[in-house]
């Protein structure tokens, strides 16, 4: 059956896509060795010249409604193919974004069918799709 596989209606996870992300956010997240260990929650080694920089929004959003957001935005009715939990598999996760919002003072605000809306217009012009 092709369609959206969902393992319970009360799964919930953090949702992030490239719409939704502030381009200045990731430009300006500080990469000199100056400021590793100045910073809470700071993860930047002090010999690698990286970071990583959670930018998912801090508050997990249900499956449904993330589902209901698509069908919204697409105008069709998604075909859920209901499955049993995984093994592994966790009923919730949210992403702790207290590192971006240190370094940048950004803090993400994108809501769930604002996002999708914006990601399937994206989707749908770029593959010259619907």
């Amino acid at each position: 059956m092709k369609g959206i596989s969902g393992r319970s209606t009360s799964e919930s996870r953090v949702f992030a896509g490239k719409t939704w992300i502030n381009p200045r956010c990731c430009s300006a997240v500080p990469s000199d060795q100056e400021t590793v260990g100045s910073v809470r929650n700071e993860n930047k080694s002090p010999v690698a010249p990286f970071r990583v920089v959670n930018i998912g929004n801090s508050r997990p959003e249900k499956l449904l409604d993330f589902i209901n957001a698509i069908e919204i935005a697409t105008g069709h009715e998604a075909k859920i193919n209901w499955m049993p939990i995984q093994p592994g598999d966790v009923p919730a996760t949210w992403a702790d974004t207290s590192l971006l919002a240190d370094l940048t003072n950004f803090t993400p605000k994108t809501d769930l069918a604002v996002g999708v809306k914006k990601f399937v217009d994206w989707y749908t012009k770029f593959h010259k799709v619907m």
